[in-house]
């Protein structure tokens, strides 16, 4: 068990910069998304897993990588991003509701993507964006990123979760293939470490970001991209 004082719970479930979950917009998505703000925490952490999940359009062209890009009000207007503001959204939406939750970046091999994408990249390593949220007196990990249709599309089975385990990553495709594993954990943390963020995008995906260096590349589109 990972038990968390009552100083920790109020900071963890406080709106940031970044998770700014009084906005109207998130609110409303949360509204949208849960059917009773008064259920069991683990209820409404699963609720809004599957919101982000499949009524958030992950794409990852011509995102929005700002400060104003990269908050939950944005995200909760615009309905799309990839998992930088997926995971941002969910972290936002859990706090709106009581529940102490957390940003999570790592680097995952043979992430979903389409050739053209790891061109961009600049290959099979990608830097990539998840949750943990305190539910039952410990912390479970949550990745509410990639939606049922385009894991359909590359062939993936869509990551569930149920509140009580790790939802990770797809470690097999359909056909028991091996697609996805973590090559480096950069740990939580309390709202977007913005300059973090984008050192490693720029560091690591210099080829992945437009002219400006604060949105992704245009001209694609990854469900547009799948060969399977």
């Amino acid at each position: 068990m990972n038990a968390i004082t009552s100083a920790e719970h109020a900071r963890l479930t406080a709106p940031t910069e970044f998770l700014d979950y009084e906005t109207d917009a998130v609110q409303a998505f949360v509204d949208h998304a849960v059917a009773d703000r008064a259920a069991d925490k683990r209820r409404l952490a699963v609720e809004l897993y599957y919101a982000v999940r499949d009524d958030v359009l992950y794409e990852v062209y011509a995102a929005d990588l700002s400060p104003e890009g990269l908050r939950a009000g944005r995200i909760a207007t615009t309905k799309k991003g990839f998992c930088l503001h997926k995971s941002v959204l969910y972290a936002a939406a859990c706090r709106a509701v009581g529940i102490p939750a957390r940003l999570h970046y790592g680097d995952v091999r043979n992430h979903l993507a389409s050739d053209r994408l790891r061109a961009h990249i600049g290959g099979d390593v990608f830097f990539h964006g998840l949750n943990t949220v305190h539910l039952d007196g410990k912390w479970v990990k949550a990745t509410p990123v990639f939606n049922k249709i385009l894991c359909r599309l590359y062939g993936m089975t869509p990551l569930e979760f149920d509140g009580t385990t790790d939802s990770v990553h797809h470690p097999f495709d359909d056909q028991g293939r091996k697609t996805m594993e973590f090559v480096a954990d950069h740990g939580d943390f309390d709202d977007v470490p913005y300059p973090f963020v984008m050192s490693q995008m720029r560091r690591k995906h210099p080829r992945f970001l437009d002219g400006s260096g604060t949105g992704t590349v245009r001209g694609g589109s990854l469900a547009a991209e799948a060969t399977t």
